[in-house]
């Protein structure tokens, strides 16, 4: 009888402290017209201590999103415009010697922030992917022979055009995995295209205030691993996730010829963080099967590898994903 009073308690903490997340909603929604699932996935990407991969056509909102969420929270946050010439030390930093004190001391780069918005991501060669690789895995970058660590909180949220593939690197799969979310970006409504019309051609801009800082962030995110997730959930987890490698097992053989790879064991622990984390902006102490559909999509869409049989049918990952949650027994 414990246990349900135990998950009351935490609810009762959850719904106390997550109330920074409603105001931060408000907050930025004052600048951004509609992108409510955008701005959703790159609070949950915070409180989880992950990346966004960002997929839209230009002129969409997504650097003013991410601009206008660093605004509210009170982060330090860089653009760095990806370009086929760009160096790895554009990027990180680089050694410079004084020639007054003839000495080498380090003159550190933009990705020393708490936000970095990577522009076209795909557009940097694979020297610079790598150097981008180490800081988003471990929270560091190497200058010279000297290893420094980054501020916390981090987050790379990155954007690709999906269309002009022209003079683009296909990021690598390694890459790819480090992502927590690939978010597709679509076009807002015309109710909403007409909003944003108004606000954004009137003589005063809207701009966002602070409504919170970055230590109410790691403080959310300590909480949020403490979300309690049941054991059925845990498994229905699992049967997703390796579903989408054995899908012959789960009544899915349909599915095999098109899968090339499925989730890795990073995409079991992204789904499980980020289903926490949902739980946490819904103010919930625990993790319903609901919390883990909502996020599925967002994490899965990058992490199937398709085969060049799938490309031929225009079979795409969220179709295998769609069929994979339609038949896995909800808990």
């Amino acid at each position: 009888m414990s246990q349900p009073m135990n998950i009351q308690q935490l609810t009762d903490v959850i719904k106390e402290k997550s109330q920074f997340v409603d105001i931060l909603f408000q907050e930025v929604g004052k600048v951004i017209v509609g992108q409510n699932t955008l701005i959703e996935k790159l609070v949950l990407a915070l409180l989880c201590d992950g990346h966004v991969l960002l997929e839209g056509l230009p002129g969409l909102a997504k650097t003013l999103t991410v601009k206008t969420l660093a605004q509210s929270i009170d982060a330090q946050f860089n653009r760095i415009q990806f370009t086929p010439d760009l160096l790895p030390s554009d990027l990180i930093g680089t050694i410079i010697f004084n020639q007054k004190t003839h000495e080498f001391f380090p003159k550190k780069g933009p990705i020393f922030t708490n936000i970095v918005l990577a522009d076209e991501i795909n557009r940097a060669p694979a020297k610079v992917q790598s150097a981008l690789l180490e800081a988003m895995g471990e929270h560091q970058v190497t200058i010279g022979e000297t290893t420094y660590q980054l501020d916390d909180p981090f987050i790379v949220l990155a954007t690709q055009n999906p269309i002009e593939q022209e003079g683009t690197y296909p990021l690598p799969e390694a890459q790819l995995d480090r992502f927590l979310f690939k978010v597709r970006v679509n076009y807002p409504s015309i109710t909403e295209e007409k909003q944003m019309m108004n606000r954004m051609t009137s003589n005063e801009q809207p701009k966002a205030q602070k409504v919170c800082n970055p230590e109410t962030i790691l403080q959310a995110r300590k909480l949020c691993n403490d979300i309690y997730m049941d054991e059925k959930v845990k498994d229905y987890i699992l049967n997703i996730i390796f579903a989408s490698r054995f899908p012959e097992k789960f009544g899915l053989a349909e599915l095999k010829p098109y899968i090339s790879s499925g989730g890795s064991p990073r995409a079991t622990l992204s789904l499980t963080k980020a289903s926490r984390a949902n739980a946490f902006i819904r103010h919930r102490g625990y993790v319903t099967p609901e919390d883990v559909k909502s996020v599925a999509y967002d994490i899965l869409r990058h992490r199937i590898l398709l085969t060049y049989e799938a490309d031929a049918e225009n079979i795409n990952s969220e179709q295998i994903v769609r069929k994979i949650l339609d038949r896995i027994e909800v808990p």
